[in-house]
């Protein structure tokens, strides 16, 4: 992936202040996903990371991660598997809560999406606090699944997100 692409990406994010409320500032990915160009793109990054050593699936996070780990993983050839807020998935379910930047929330998996020992990648569009990744982690894990990483189309570093994904590996495409 080009430096060229990647600035691309980052000028076309734009902020919303007070969203979904203050002092909250949203970062808008809408403007990518309106260029064919850019979301080729920023679909492309992640799967230019996982093209030589595919993992067994990619876990997207609802709802937004739902738009870019469909395309990797189809990219991929590989599983899709999608991680729901609570009572959104008709099957059995595992679940987990975690706070969020701005309230607080419960993330639930299909009891068999994950097989113990498979690899997965999860992918979403936004690293902020880090709960919502590492609670798809735990979800992943408590079925016998292997993070192979996070990765993030965005990081804002000032959250320190990362932090709490510190025993998996870690990527953002784009920083602030």
């Amino acid at each position: 992936m080009s430096a060229t692409a990647i600035a691309e990406i980052k000028a076309a994010i734009r902020d919303i202040p007070n969203f979904p409320k203050p002092p909250v500032v949203f970062k808008d990915i809408t403007p990518v996903l309106q260029q064919p160009k850019l979301f080729r793109a920023a679909v492309d990054v992640f799967v230019d990371r996982h093209s030589a050593q595919k993992p067994n699936a990619i876990v997207g996070i609802d709802a937004r991660g739902f738009i870019f780990a469909g395309a990797v993983a189809y990219q991929l050839g590989v599983a899709f598997v999608p991680v729901r807020k609570k009572g959104k998935l008709p099957y059995k379910t595992i679940e987990e809560s975690y706070d969020l930047e701005y309230g607080r929330e419960t993330l639930s998996m299909h009891i068999d999406a994950v097989k113990p020992g498979e690899r997965v990648v999860i992918v979403d569009d936004v690293l902020a606090t880090g709960g919502t990744a590492a609670t798809a982690a735990k979800l992943v894990e408590q079925l016998g699944g292997k993070v192979a990483e996070c990765d993030f189309l965005i990081e804002l570093k000032f959250l320190a997100g990362a932090a709490k994904l510190a025993k998996y590996q870690v990527f953002s495409a784009v920083s602030y």
